[in-house]
């Protein structure tokens, strides 16, 4: 069973809600309590878009223990259109066509499974924008 600190972020995690801070305007993803840019510690939520641009990436050849049956796969840090910056992996494209500035779109998908008959955790994955 996923911990309760799991629970507490599904929101965030399944709606992509994100936090703006009402006095500077920075925007995080997950929410904070605090800004680190001006200190306030009011925010607006709101629900972020889903389209971005890979900032860098690498390729995982030896995961963790729950990723063992996906290796290899691409993890990138993915410059949301709303502001915040996310690490996530990109699927759905040869690793030789992953650029930098690569446009980019989050889906909800299967991330993994406890175990055989174990509970199975979604998330955001990137894929490619081909216009």
């Amino acid at each position: 069973m996923p911990s309760a600190r799991s629970w507490r972020a599904y929101p965030q995690t399944y709606r992509l809600e994100a936090a703006k801070c009402r006095t500077c305007g920075k925007t995080f993803f997950p929410p904070r309590q605090v800004c680190n840019k001006c200190g306030e510690r009011e925010f607006e939520t709101f629900r972020m878009g889903y389209g971005g641009e890979v900032l860098t990436y690498t390729v995982i050849r030896t995961p963790d223990d729950r990723f063992q049956g996906e290796a290899p796969f691409a993890v990138g840090i993915v410059q949301m259109d709303d502001g915040p910056k996310l690490t996530t992996q990109i699927v759905d494209v040869p690793f030789e066509e992953i650029k930098v500035g690569m446009r980019v779109k989050l889906e909800f998908r299967r991330m993994y499974a406890e175990g055989h008959d174990g509970v199975i955790e979604y998330g955001h994955k990137a894929v490619p924008v081909f216009d």
